[in-house]
């Protein structure tokens, strides 16, 4: 009973004192606990150089605040090592250049460049489906909060998808001189009346998506999944995932990362969004 006493008040304390064996087994746990990145603000203090090994925050001032040694111990541990979607060199290339002395470059959570996509469960119309919301920071008042920017919907995308099976509909370019009764044509039992629109017309899904809302035929049951993009660093983008998984390479970690140039930074972008 003594000696489970004295473990249950080790493993309270993040304390090792007992016996050498214990000691290695709760040394190793520790290692564990400090490795995994368990919030979002975590990584940006670890990323940033703004907390010690041991979770302790610097500020502004502190000696170590955003040391570059420091950075370049944690940031090799930030990335996930157990998919093999990054390569070594470019993991390498990257922390260069975001601990460079001459210019280093650090993360803000407010950054325009940074979002949020979540994977949500809805049921629409009474069936269970799945839609992307695309969450930005934006500034309130003296703060700041998250708001939906955009989403990305099944429904929807099938909704207005592209028929290339017949020839493009037009209305005749003296429409005019009938007083556009052509519209009925046009409007009446068509099953893509899109077709009437400026070549350069985009759905807007986010307004369909509140919509549907305020009707009552989409309703909202649960957040499935969460990553974030950061474009935020010059000429890379990388995502952040979070990862449940025994070992020490766990919690919110870089799941991908690419090194981007000339629009490829628009195309990623696109790509993301779901508007290719």
């Amino acid at each position: 009973m003594r000696i489970l006493a004295i473990l249950s008040l080790t493993i309270l304390c993040f304390h090792t004192s007992v016996g050498q064996g214990l000691t290695d087994e709760m040394k190793d746990t520790e290692e564990k606990l400090y490795a995994s990145t368990k919030q979002i603000n975590q990584f940006l203090r670890r990323f940033n150089g703004e907390e010690d090994e041991e979770g302790n925050r610097y500020y502004s001032g502190d000696k170590k605040y955003r040391d570059d040694g420091l950075r370049k111990k944690y940031l090799p541990v930030l990335f996930d090592k157990e998919t093999g979607y990054i390569s070594e060199t470019v993991a390498k290339d990257f922390i260069k250049e975001v601990t460079d002395k001459r210019n280093p470059e650090f993360l803000d959570l407010h950054d325009k460049e940074m979002f949020a996509e979540v994977s949500a469960i809805f049921t629409y119309k009474g069936k269970e489906t799945s839609a992307l919301l695309y969450m930005k920071m934006q500034q309130q008042g003296l703060g700041y909060e998250w708001v939906i920017d955009d989403v990305a919907f099944d429904p929807f995308k099938k909704l207005y998808k592209k028929d290339t099976s017949e020839a493009k509909r037009f209305m005749h370019p003296m429409s005019h001189e009938l007083g556009f009764m052509t519209l009925r044509k046009a409007l009446q039992n068509e099953k893509y009346p899109e077709q009437f629109t400026p070549r350069e017309y985009q759905p807007d899904y986010l307004t369909l998506f509140l919509f549907e809302l305020k009707a009552g035929n989409l309703k909202f049951k649960t957040v499935k999944n969460v990553k974030f993009h950061f474009f935020t660093i010059d000429n890379w983008y990388f995502e952040l995932s979070n990862f449940n998984r025994p070992g020490y390479n766990t919690g919110w970690l870089i799941s991908n990362l690419t090194k981007l140039e000339g629009n490829q930074k628009q195309m990623m972008k696109d790509y993301i969004y779901d508007k290719n």
